[in-house]
Formats: structure tokens, sequence, C-alpha cells
């Protein structure tokens, strides 16, 4: 058995080692692990970043499969170590195992709502999505605007300084173009995931102040586009924009393929901006093991102790549930009658939903699996220097939407993402950044070392700006400018 430590939370490093390796051993003495299987397991013992997230305390993934397609014994064992109640880790080790184990069409005692499918494309982001769309109505059943469901209780986005020193670079960045006789007529910016407005909206007007108090006259110039596939975010970023509204577009556009929406502005937009957009985009993990890559595939299960719970607490019936999380992700506001009792529904179900795991080798999969920008050979020269046992983020969504915004850049444009970046493979030996859930959303770091050397094999130049504008932030600046 091997044991692999992956967090740095001394306090529950030694507690968690012990109850793990004592109910190993117990289940091998009592016959439920065989010594082949016992030499076989890998056992990672996690600091999951979000307390929030779709693990139970102990999960298991299905065995590993060879080219041939036969089982080997190496089982994959992960342990959240936020989660360990020490009188039932035995028992969850051994769920877990007797889940990873079962047969093909054996089902788990779990109400399951997919099939194992790469986690880009699980009904979870369908979720995520709906959330999106009923923003408000989340707002009105928690009592408090997302933005104060954040760590800290506000957007790093919406800082002033932060703000302040943005402006000064672009009103720089537009100096030395009119000096050079380069500024063009209009002067394209573009916000991704526009939030509530606030961040753009105070752009926007401080860089007005700034532009009359030097009298460059650039401000008429502006072409404000603010994008998101979400009608009801865009109706609500408005207000924060109201004096600058002659200068601003609203645009539903999908984040993964700017270029789809915004092609006519190929090579013309100047400053394209986002905030804690890429971490809320589909994505999906893979591990290498052995010197080969899998994917981790993924399928969202309501235990089923959960999904009694639920019924029992709204008064259905278990085998109705299903039925009425299809009508809640339709967009159905009646899909249990109340639509303030829909919203107790909706966040005890997203509380509730976990995520079996299996992995599947990269060369069973007939389709190519990569995302856009992505293929085994730029993958394989991303990990030239990671480690060889490693689990990590493919990003898959914010990589797409990065490579989909490049080609939007004039040639004196920029890039600036401000987000939460894994910037080293080995960073994911220390912890681990995702999924979690935050109100009814998904989040995730971003895989930034993935980022970089996509970008850079592409023409770009990538480089992180740690965020200095509050004590202890996770956030760090992604800059991508065009390589000259």
């Amino acid at each position: 058995m091997i044991l692999q430590l992956n967090h740095l939370q001394a306090k529950a490093a030694a507690s968690t080692t012990q109850e793990v390796v004592a109910a190993l051993y117990a289940l091998l003495e009592e016959g439920h692990i065989d010594q082949k299987q016992f030499a076989h397991i890998q056992v990672q013992l996690d600091w999951v970043q979000y307390k929030q997230n779709f693990r139970e305390m102990v999960t298991a993934s299905r065995p590993l499969c060879d080219d041939r397609r036969e089982r080997t014994p190496i089982l994959d064992i992960r342990v959240d170590a936020r989660q360990i109640v020490a009188e039932t880790m035995k028992s969850e080790t051994l769920r877990a195992i007797r889940d990873a184990n079962r047969e093909s069409g054996e089902e788990p005692d779990a109400l399951v709502l997919e099939d194992f499918q790469s986690f880009r494309r699980s009904i979870a982001w369908t979720f995520n999505k709906a959330y999106w769309s009923r923003l408000k109505d989340w707002e009105v059943a928690t009592g408090k605007g997302y933005e104060q469901a954040l760590p800290g209780g506000s957007s790093d986005g919406n800082n002033d300084d932060a703000i302040n020193d943005s402006v000064g670079d672009f009103w720089t960045l537009l100096r030395d173009m009119e000096t050079k006789k380069q500024l063009p007529p209009e002067i394209f910016i573009l916000e991704i995931g526009v939030g509530s407005g606030k961040r753009c909206g105070r752009f926007v007007q401080k860089f007005q102040d700034l532009d009359t108090q030097r009298g460059t006259n650039y401000y008429p110039k502006l072409r404000v586009l603010m994008g998101d596939y979400s009608l009801e975010t865009l109706d609500m970023s408005r207000p924060a924009m109201h004096q600058h509204l002659e200068l601003c577009s609203f645009l539903a556009l999908d984040a993964v393929n700017p270029l789809k929406t915004l092609g006519f502005l190929r090579h013309k937009v100047l400053y394209v901006h986002s905030t804690n957009m890429y971490d809320n985009l589909p994505d999906e993990e893979m591990v290498r093991r052995d010197g080969r890559l899998y994917f981790v595939h993924a399928r969202a299960t309501i235990p089923m102790r959960d999904a009694r719970k639920l019924a029992e607490a709204f008064e259905v019936p278990v085998e109705n549930l299903r039925g009425i999380i299809d009508r809640l992700l339709e967009g159905r506001k009646d899909f249990l009658g109340d639509p303030a009792r829909g919203m107790q529904f909706w966040m005890q179900l997203w509380n509730a939903i976990k995520l079996d795991e299996r992995l599947v080798s990269v060369e069973d999969l007939r389709d190519d699996p990569f995302p856009g920008g992505l293929d085994a050979a730029k993958l394989e020269a991303s990990l030239q220097n990671a480690p060889a046992d490693l689990r990590f983020h493919v990003s898959s969504g914010a990589l797409e939407s990065f490579v989909n915004t490049l080609p939007l850049l004039h040639p004196r444009g920029y890039l600036q993402v401000q987000d939460i970046f894994v910037k080293d493979f080995n960073d994911y030996r220390l912890g681990f950044f995702g999924p979690g859930k935050l109100g009814g959303s998904i989040v995730n770091w971003v895989n930034g070392a993935l980022l970089k050397e996509v970008a850079e094999r592409a023409g770009y130049d990538v480089h992180f700006a740690p965020y200095r504008y509050r004590k202890d932030s996770k956030t760090s600046i992604l800059y991508t400018t065009p390589r000259e």
C-alpha cells in the first residue's frame, strides 16, 4: 500500500494518517480486502480547498484498465481530511471500495443522475448554468448577494486600488499607441462574465476621470462590450453602467467561445478582462500514473441516505425525485409547486450531490478526448517536469475560452484575468483545488501552468502577477499579450 499525504495541514495530518491506516488494516484482517489488492492500493490524503465539495469522506476510483481492458489490482483511494470522522472511517472506506469494485450494471446505493462521462459534460454543469440563470432567486432565498458569499465578503475584482492601476496601465498603452500613430478610431474593450457590472462600471468611470484630467479625449472612442451567457446577469449589470450606457453593448456570449459571437472584431480588441470567470467554466481532471495518462470520468449521484432525507423533508416519493430534478433543470419555477419551497429543495439537493469516479486510459477513448487548444503532445510537454504520479485539472472550459479569446486581441492588446490559478503542477501534491460548491455554482482553481504552455506555443507571452490588494488573497492576475 502506498500512502501519500497531499496537504500541509499539520494537525489533520497525524490523526488522518493514523485513522486511515487503522481502517485499512482492519478491513484486511476481516477479509474485506485481500493481500494482493492491499499491496496495490494507493491512498491519497487530500485537503480539498473547498469545504463544500462533491466528495464523500472516502472515495475510490474504479480499477485502472490496460490496453486489453483487463483489470489490474491498482485502486486509487482518496480521503478528504476535512471530513474525517473516526467512528465511521472503516465503514466509509469499505463502502468506497465496494462501490469501486462493482461490476458494470450493478447499481450503487444511490440515486444515479447520469452515466459515467467526462466531468465537463456532467449534469452538474447544467445545475451551474441554472444557478446563474436564476441568481436573483438564490439571493432572495439565502438572504445575501452572491458577492457576500465570497471569501472575504466581496470580489477581488472590485478593489479600487486594483482598478486604478488597471486604468493607468490601459491609458498608458493608448497614449503610446497615439504617439506612434497606431491608435484606432474605436477602442474596443471586452468584459467576459460581467457579474454585477460594478468592476467594469468603476473601470470606465475612473478611465473617464483620468482621460478628462489629462485632456486626451480617449473616452468617447471607447466601445464597451459586456458579455455573459446569462441574460439575467446582463440585466443585473446594467445599473452599474448607467452613466456610460451610450458606450455599451450587452451581448449574450458563450464564454467558452467568444470568437463565435465576436469574430467580426478579430485582432481589434485592445483590452479583454474577466474576474473569477475561468474558475466557473466546465472542467475535468486527469491522472498520470506510471507514465500513463487517464481521464477521470464521473457521474453525479445522490447517496440514497440523502435521497431519502430529501424525499421525507419535501413529502415526495424517492422514485419521483428524478422527475422533479428534470423539471428544475428545464427552468420551471413551479417544479415543486410553490417557488419558495422549490428553492429550498434545490439548495438541499445541491448540497447532497456527489460524484462517483472511474479512471479511463487516454488510449481507450475512441474520440479525441482533449479540449480545443490541447492535444497529447502539448500535454506531455507541459508535464515534462511534473511529478510522475499526479492528479490535476485540465481546466477544459478555461483553456477553450482562453484559446478562443486570443484571436480577438489587437497586436498591441492584452488579456487580463483575475482568478485563482495553480501555477505549477507540483502544487497539486500539496492540496486539491476543486471542484467545490459556492452557492449553487461550481468553482475550480485554474491550471495556469497548462494555459501558459498552450499560449506560448501559440505565440503569446503569459505571466502571472500576485494580487497585492488584499492580504492573504488567493487571486493572481494573468496577463497575456501577442508575442512581438
